[in-house]
């Protein structure tokens, strides 16, 4: 079992930070080859009007006839063209990836649905797209995005700056209770490190193949086995409390906070598949957050 290194990095300045994000996107480039060869036939799963996106963010992104929705940290861009099959008028998505860009481009390409990407940091994107004048609708994340943010107040301040007013910033994540424990529900992880960051030398894993089928509507092929990632990683573990308070010092209103005792991913060992692509504790472990999300609106 790896075990994390804290505050090893430097991350005080934002060269610091970006030095950070540059080794995590090669880390990622590496996993994301791994991630995909586990699907079948993506192309084919949305030219048929496939959907990946889970029921808790298509209730939360609501009708999007007509919207904009930029996606921050769109990853291979799966949740992104779901996000374009539910409606939305203009998806754009946004992630450091080379291989997810490269990837999610030739998807939208193949199947036919419109997407738009970028390959480049989300700070940087959200620092040029604030001088533009364009504004967002909606402007999503979801499912492991916040603990690759080095600056939430940044990140925060960013989004507020691109949404329309009355315009809303919407994420389902995993819950950073859930974080703290390894894979047995052994304590074993700080709640939040403020900003610190922690320090993988295994880099991103393959959880694509840890949850199976399960997180493969599309189909599922075995893909690579036993995966090895020869990048390190570097997280953030940011509390429930400080997402929030970054959104409130952004100026934006939360709407919506919840917690949830499922997941959409096998967190730990022994879980528990139930319907909709979820998977809950096992009866013997006590219960906890493993999820949670938030909507906040910018004022009109």
């Amino acid at each position: 079992m790896v075990t994390p290194r804290y505050g090893e990095y430097d991350a005080s300045t934002p060269e610091a930070r970006k030095a950070i994000h540059e080794q995590n996107r090669r880390s990622w480039n590496e996993a994301t080859k791994a991630h995909n060869s586990h699907k079948a036939d993506q192309a084919k799963f949305f030219r048929e009007g496939g959907n990946k996106n889970y029921r808790e963010e298509i209730e939360l992104l609501g009708d999007l006839r007509g919207k904009s929705v930029l996606h921050l940290q769109c990853n291979s861009g799966q949740d992104t063209l779901s996000i374009k099959q539910l409606g939305a008028e203009r998806v754009v998505g946004v992630d450091i990836s080379d291989e997810a860009i490269y990837f999610a481009r030739n998807l939208s390409k193949d199947s036919g649905v419109e997407a738009t990407f970028h390959r480049t940091d989300v700070y940087d994107w959200l620092a040029e797209a604030a001088r533009s004048e364009e504004r967002w609708d909606i402007v999503f994340c979801s499912y492991g995005a916040i603990i690759w943010l080095s600056d939430l107040g940044t990140w925060a301040k960013g989004i507020a700056s691109i949404l329309k007013p009355g315009g809303r910033f919407v994420t389902v994540e995993f819950h950073p209770v859930e974080m703290m424990f390894d894979e047995e529900y052994r304590h074993k992880h700080h709640y939040s490190t403020h900003g610190a960051p922690i320090t993988w030398d295994d880099g991103v894993g393959d959880y694509v193949a840890l949850s199976g089928p399960h997180d493969a509507p599309m189909g599922w092929l075995d893909g690579v086995k036993d995966f090895q990632n020869p990048e390190i990683v570097h997280e953030f573990a940011w509390g429930v409390g400080e997402v929030i308070t970054a959104l409130l010092d952004a100026g934006l209103v939360i709407e919506h906070f919840r917690e949830y005792e499922y997941a959409t991913s096998k967190i730990f060992n022994r879980m528990v598949q139930i319907p909709e692509r979820k998977w809950t504790l096992p009866p013997d472990v006590p219960s906890m957050p493993l999820m949670y999300s938030i909507t906040a609106r910018k004022p009109e």
